[in-house]
C-alpha cells in the first residue's frame, strides 16, 4: 500500500481484519485488535516496526520472513496455516489505539474468542497482552506465561504483545515466550 495521509487512514477506524484460520490449527495467536494499518491492508499485526513476525522466524515457528506491512500475500496466509497458525483479536474493530477500547468490549472479545476456540479446536490460544488479558479474562494477577486454567479445552497462554510500544521487549525476548507456546501446541519441537 502506499504512503497514506492521517486522514485516510483514520477512515479504517472500526474496520474489521478476518480471522487467520484454517484446518488443523494448533496455535491460534490473539491480538488486542487491529490497528487501523493493519485494517487498511487487511493482514494481522501488519503497522511497520511490529515483532510479531520477526519474532515467529526467530523462534523457528515460521522458517521464512513474512512482511505483511504493504498487505499479506495469499502464499503468506497458506504458509502460515500449514504450519497450524492462526491468528485472531479480542476486540474485532480497528483504532489508532488499544487505550481506545472498553473494558466492556474486551470482556465480549472473550465470549467470541470462546466460540472459536470450540470451532477450531486449537491446542494453544496465546493471548498477546498481559494487560490486555488481565481485564477481558477478568485475571487482575495474571503473569504471562502458562495460565493455570484451561480455555475451551485449549491450554491458555499469555504472551507478550509485539507492539514497539511494547518497548521492554526485544524480538529475541518475545522469540523465547512465542517459542514457548510453539512448543505447547506442537508448531516446534520441544
Amino acid at each position: 500500500m502506499a504512503r497514506v495521509s492521517r486522514a485516510e487512514l483514520e477512515a479504517f477506524y472500526g474496520v474489521t481484519v478476518p480471522n487467520l484460520a484454517g484446518p488443523n490449527m494448533r496455535l491460534l495467536f490473539v491480538g488486542i485488535n487491529p490497528g487501523l494499518w493493519t485494517a487498511a491492508v487487511q493482514a494481522h499485526f501488519a503497522r511497520r516496526g511490529n515483532r510479531f513476525y520477526p519474532a515467529l522466524h526467530r523462534a523457528g515457528i515460521i522458517e521464512r520472513v513474512i512482511d505483511p506491512a504493504s498487505g499479506m500475500t495469499d502464499d503468506d496466509r497458506a504458509y502460515l496455516i500449514a504450519r497450524g497458525i492462526g491468528i485472531s483479536n479480542l476486540v474485532p474493530r480497528a483504532t489508532a489505539r488499544a487505550d481506545e477500547l472498553t473494558a466492556a468490549e474486551l470482556r465480549a472479545g472473550v465470549v467470541h474468542l470462546r466460540e472459536l476456540v470450540v470451532r477450531e479446536r486449537p491446542r494453544v490460544v496465546a493471548v498477546a497482552g498481559v494487560t490486555a488479558y488481565r481485564l477481558a479474562f477478568d485475571r487482575p494477577k495474571a503473569r504471562p506465561g502458562r495460565q493455570p486454567e484451561d480455555f475451551a479445552a485449549a491450554e491458555l497462554w499469555v504472551v507478550p504483545n509485539p507492539s514497539g510500544l511494547n518497548a521492554h521487549e526485544s524480538v529475541a525476548s518475545l522469540a523465547q515466550a512465542y517459542a514457548r507456546a510453539a512448543r505447547a501446541a506442537g508448531v516446534i519441537d520441544a
